[in-house]
């Protein structure tokens, strides 16, 4: 499944029940390619992430990896 942006516009209770959604389909064996500027409930979801800066990809890493990298917390994670 690929998803851009499922996230953009929604109330918080919206995006939450998406983001769960998302991780029943997941569990149940769908593979997800999830593109979302809200990194931080996307690494709750991801196993792998991406970093794309000005088109280049810069990191890559698990999702606990992304979440523990400095970098990341300070430019995607609100430090």
């Amino acid at each position: 499944m690929l998803l851009d942006e499922p996230s953009m516009g929604l109330a918080l209770v919206l995006m939450r029940e998406i983001f769960q959604t998302l991780r029943e389909i997941n569990a149940a064996g769908t593979t997800i390619l999830l593109v979302e500027q809200n990194a931080r409930q996307a690494l709750k979801l991801a196993h792998r992430g991406y970093v794309l800066e000005t088109g280049r990809l810069t990191i890559v890493g698990t999702a606990k990896e992304l979440m523990d990298n400095p970098s990341v917390k300070a430019a995607y994670l609100d430090g």
